[in-house]
């Protein structure tokens, strides 16, 4: 989905209503396993103003797009979109470790790259929480449980380093740290304000995409105040009513 948030200071954030085609990624993003019938989709999406016909608009477009695919009963994501789920899944309970002080560091080797390439590995550096702190070399501490893709190793090289310049002073200059805060603060304002089941969905939808965006850092590197695991929290208590609420429908045949 797009981001839902205007760029604009925390305290004036305006959330746009969502699109049929959002909704319905929305809610099946954050269903596990993410396929519904599609009568049951037809009733998940009447709470945020999607009819019937605009569903069907909708779900016609995404599965000639290869976003959806048609089951026997209903509808499932893609294979682009699984890796989105995990991406997002990863954001709202990211895998972490204890930190010792060291950073991973990537060094793009690869010359020659057109710009669809250089663009796709930024993408990809990016989705790892990596941070560019000069054209080339990438990094970030050393603190989440995970690996580097091995296929990187085609176009970059991988370490384990120690910079001299002090951790917090290193981490303020490679994310805006006091930017992601306050939109998260705003977030989380406009979560608490949210009054419709519409509104509320797309601030959400907002609040994920934002969090996305968090570098994960270990505590000490972090300001004070940070609200990354209030943002987490109030998403996964959304999570978890979406769920119920969806248990109590009851699933009718397509």
């Amino acid at each position: 989905m797009r981001m839902n948030v205007s760029e604009e200071p925390a305290g004036e954030l305006r959330l746009r209503p969502l699109s049929a085609r959002s909704v319905v990624l929305s809610l099946l993003l954050g269903t596990h396993p993410p396929e519904l019938p599609l009568r049951e989709l037809t009733r998940a999406v009447e709470p945020f103003g999607v009819q019937g016909s605009t569903l069907r608009a909708a779900l016609s477009r995404m599965t000639a797009a290869g976003d959806l695919h048609r089951t026997d009963t209903g509808y499932r994501i893609g294979d682009r979109l699984l890796a989105r789920q995990r991406r997002q899944d990863e954001a709202v309970a990211p895998r972490t470790r204890a930190w010792h002080g060291d950073w991973e560091m990537v060094v793009v080797t690869a010359t020659g790259r057109g710009p669809a390439e250089r663009a796709d590995l930024r993408t990809r550096l990016t989705g790892l929480r990596l941070a560019e702190l000069r054209e080339g070399v990438w990094l970030r501490p050393a603190n989440l449980d995970r690996a580097i893709p091995a296929d990187l190793a085609d176009v970059a090289e991988t370490c384990t380093a120690r910079p001299d310049r002090p951790a917090v002073e290193l981490a303020a200059a490679l994310w805006p740290l006091d930017a992601w805060s306050a939109t998260a603060r705003g977030l989380l304002a406009h979560v608490a304000a949210a009054d419709t089941p519409a509104v509320r969905l797309a601030a959400f939808a907002a609040v994920v995409r934002h969090l996305l965006a968090d570098p994960v850092l270990p505590p000490p590197l972090l300001p004070a105040g940070w609200p990354g695991g209030e943002l987490r929290a109030a998403y996964a208590a959304y999570q978890r009513e979406m769920a119920a609420v969806m248990r109590q429908r009851p699933y009718g045949e397509a």
